[in-house]
């Protein structure tokens, strides 16, 4: 009999999405973030998010941007370098009602050992015969924002397509869509994201050769069957405020709820039906130049080893740099490991681009 390798632990891992049909933590690649800034905050930016990052967390943002192009992008390492994440963003304003946005995510782990054929039926080892393979998610996300006649509010939706692959054994296309609304009142501006809010739909297919089969019998794993995998929807709610000092300093802060409505989750305020996450964000601002942030959110109830229970939670930290049209932003994650996860530097780029005057 073979020996049960990596590969078909995690493999299986992956791909019992398709076992049931709504499942709590689905597309969850899609709630990191996108942008230094935000992420130095906590995800804390749903009311505040002013850039073409708006197009991942609120299109009713986008209406801020006053230049015609917008370009973002950001790279981070996650489990210790293991899994890439990326995002690329671009935004171009059409007239002065409405403005359009693309966004690319990806989250991936690549050069993964698929080792099922290393060893054959006589318990020979050929090394030749190992292979790799990526598992990557990606979003295509389609953003459209258009003024609405009531003064002070912002709206905008999204159409998002979403693949997820690993090698060639398994994958799945999704559909879904977002909808996003600002209200500004006074200094107030308050800011609604509903995710996934028709729900949104993963068909997932299985390509596995008679090899694979007899691997996954042989180490009491189930053949999957193709299938259609639900993300339920999402709500955030969230409210933020700027104070503005001498002209020269800026404080600005936000919080945001992230509401789910799949069951009980490990998160301070939680039901049977629902659960609710607060994280909360700053972000201290010079001359409109430099800006220093900080937040904190993932808070968590723990137990410890003697059976009591322990509060963890993640702080993030970011800085960043405004000079003319060019940013750059860096966030740091998981200061002094007051959670459990692994911290990540993570770096984001703009740039915003003005047709020239004929």
């Amino acid at each position: 009999m073979r020996k049960t390798s990596l590969f078909v632990v995690l493999l299986a891992l992956s791909i019992s999405s398709g076992f049931s049909q709504v499942r709590k933590y689905s597309n969850e690649f899609l709630a990191i973030g996108v942008g230094a800034r935000a992420l130095g905050m906590s995800n804390s930016y749903v009311a505040s998010c002013n850039d073409v990052t708006s197009g991942y967390w609120n299109p009713g943002g986008l209406h801020h941007i006053k230049s015609d192009l917008q370009v973002s992008l950001m790279h981070a390492n996650y489990f210790a370098n293991l899994a890439k994440y990326d995002y690329v963003g671009i935004s171009k304003r059409f007239d002065s009602a409405s403005v359009g946005a693309f966004s690319f995510v990806r989250f991936g782990v690549d050069d993964i050992p698929n080792t099922t054929d290393l060893i054959d039926s006589q318990g020979n080892i050929d090394y030749d015969k190992i292979t790799t393979f990526s598992a990557a998610d990606y979003a295509f996300i389609f953003s459209y924002a258009r003024l609405l006649k009531v003064p002070g509010l912002k709206a905008g939706a999204n159409f998002k397509i979403i693949r997820r692959k690993v090698g060639d054994f398994a994958g799945a296309w999704g559909f879904g869509l977002d909808a996003g609304a600002q209200y500004n009142v006074k200094d107030w501006r308050f800011g609604l994201m509903l995710r996934d809010v028709t729900s949104t739909f993963n068909a997932w297919s299985f390509n596995l050769d008679e090899n694979m089969q007899q691997v996954f019998l042989q180490t009491g794993n189930e053949i999957p069957e193709n299938s259609l995998e639900l993300t339920l929807p999402r709500m955030i709610m969230a409210a933020a405020r700027k104070w503005v000092f001498k002209e020269k300093f800026s404080v600005m802060g936000e919080m945001d709820l992230d509401w789910t409505f799949d069951g009980k989750r490990n998160v301070p305020i939680k039901t049977d039906f629902l659960s609710i996450d607060p994280h909360i964000g700053m972000e201290f601002g010079f001359k409109e130049i430099v800006f220093l942030r900080a937040g904190i959110g993932n808070i968590q109830q723990e137990l410890d080893f003697d059976g009591s229970t322990l509060t963890t939670l993640q702080p993030n930290m970011g800085l960043g740099l405004k000079i003319k049209q060019f940013s750059i932003d860096y966030a740091l994650t998981d200061i002094g490991d007051v959670s459990v996860a692994l911290y990540s530097h993570v770096f984001s780029l703009k740039l915003e681009i003005n047709k020239k005057p004929h």
